[in-house]
């Protein structure tokens, strides 16, 4: 398995800290390495995640995917049975290898005076730490990093951390601002090619989106939101990382692992999604799923494979990802949901509408499609037409179930966030979901009571038993402090 992570080294010529390092121990990298190569290790650490495990498990939770009745790779991710060592190999990716390398760019940028790839790399270090407490809860973060100063890391809590990034992102951008020089990375930026101003778009996006996770919280600063779309500077161009050429070990990690080496047995459409698309004659389906053997779309309700037992992964849809698939961190149709969202939630709804058909129509982008293709979609009587609601939950339930519609193998894991946040689409009872309108089911195989569904993952094992300050939570129903909406 290891082999899983050699993905992310596509054109850079020094390599991240190996995957059995801890959080606390330093890159095994040679003195001085230049910290542009550093940069793109930790962009495709991050993004081996992000578009591999991350992928796979959220395709679960977010039910664009289910377990194939003919295999059982992930059975335990489908039943919601996921032990404590799942994370393992994730979490130390992401703090030894990402990160690490992350604080490496940002100290070396430092001392060259090098503003601009000091703030990419303090801009990505938040949106990776945003990723895990998002997962997690309270994780380790301001005593993470120190090496052997402290192998012990505290957890800090999760409320914390999200004031702690946000300030992060504000001292950031005014650091940078101060001093406006370029990075010296270049193209060793695989994601924005040290566009510097797309990366302080990004970062406002991020900050938006930080904002809005605690939208059913008392911590939620509508005034900070509103400066921010008054500001109006969000990304306008997808964050992709895009540098995959589809040999063995540089191709897109979910087709890698998935498709590839288990031989594509696994995962196939859920209906959740796939009736969503057929129900609304959705051509994003095309892009999202592929024909089955027989020449159709084909899903299976969540967790129902003892109904099909006998049927093999071609009798269904499957992904649609290919080896050359981008993975992505933020998209435009992203943004611009984010902003439909605030300007329902603390505008009164004013400009939502625009918003909202822009985050439409750049998914229909973000999946190859045309803007002329989804116009039909949004125009009035169109299925996806928005419709200005008083009541701030009605109107915002549109944006949602479009949010998910389109993340699907974009941003699978963000799409598990926002429906815990939301919880939208609606998860109710199997036999009386309406996939028309968006719903989720418990997956049928669950070993968790009633509609419950996973909300957070456990620490990995292997953090908890060498670090005493870390004590394992009871379940993975176990809520994250900001998924607080009253149902």
């Amino acid at each position: 398995m290891k082999k899983i992570f050699n993905i992310l080294m596509l054109f850079c010529l020094i390599v991240s800290c190996e995957n059995d390092l801890d959080i606390n121990t330093d890159p095994n990298n040679p003195a001085n390495p230049d910290k542009s190569y550093i940069l793109t290790a930790a962009q495709g650490s991050l993004v081996t995640v992000m578009g591999g495990n991350l992928t796979n498990l959220g395709g679960f939770f977010a039910q664009y995917h289910t377990q194939a009745p003919s295999a059982s790779q992930y059975l335990n991710i489908d039943t919601y049975n996921i032990n404590t060592d799942y994370a393992n190999r994730l979490w130390t990716e992401l703090y030894a290898g990402c990160l690490n390398d992350l604080n490496y760019v940002v100290s070396v940028s430092n001392e060259d005076g090098d503003a601009g790839s000091l703030f990419i790399a303090r801009v990505l270090r938040a949106y990776t730490f945003q990723v895990l407490t998002d997962l997690f809860g309270d994780i380790p973060y301001s005593e993470a990093l120190q090496g052997n100063d402290n192998i012990t890391a505290s957890l800090d809590p999760s409320e914390e951390i999200y004031q702690n990034l946000i300030a992060e992102i504000k001292n950031a951008k005014a650091a940078y601002l101060a001093n406006p020089t370029p990075s010296s990375v270049g193209k060793q930026d695989a994601i924005y090619n040290a566009d510097m101003d797309n990366w302080m778009k990004f970062a406002n996006t991020l900050m938006l989106k930080l904002y809005l996770r605690m939208s059913y919280t008392s911590s939620v600063s509508s005034s900070e939101v509103m400066s921010l779309i008054n500001e109006d500077n969000f990304i306008s161009a997808d964050a992709k990382f895009s540098a995959y050429d589809g040999e063995i070990d540089k191709s897109n990690p979910f087709y890698d692992v998935q498709l590839d080496r288990l031989g594509d047995v696994n995962n196939v459409a859920s209906n959740s999604l796939l009736q969503f698309y057929q129900a609304h004659s959705d051509p994003r389906i095309d892009m999202v799923y592929r024909l089955n053997n027989a020449e159709i779309y084909r899903g299976l309700d969540q967790g129902n494979r003892a109904a099909f037992a006998s049927e093999q992964a071609p009798s269904f849809s499957r992904p649609n990802v290919t080896p050359t698939t981008p993975v992505y961190l933020m998209t435009v149709s992203e943004s611009n949901f984010l902003q439909a969202e605030a300007l329902i939630r603390y505008a009164s709804g004013n400009g939502a509408e625009a918003k909202y058909n822009a985050g439409v129509e750049n998914s229909f982008l973000t999946y190859g499609l045309t803007s002329a293709a989804a116009q039909p979609f949004i125009a009035p009587g169109g299925d996806y037409e928005y419709v200005p609601d008083a009541d701030v939950e009605t109107a915002l339930r549109q944006v949602m179930i479009q949010k998910w519609a389109s993340l699907a193998y974009i941003n699978n894991i963000e799409a598990f966030f926002e429906v815990n946040r939301t919880k939208y689409p609606e998860t109710v009872a199997s036999g009386s979901e309406d996939y028309e309108m968006g719903n989720l089911i418990s997956s049928i195989n669950s070993v968790l009571p009633g509609t419950q569904t996973p909300n957070s993952l456990f620490y990995p094992d292997a953090e908890v038993t060498r670090n005493p300050n870390m004590e394992q939570k009871s379940s993975i129903t176990d809520k994250i402090w900001w998924d607080q909406k009253q149902e």
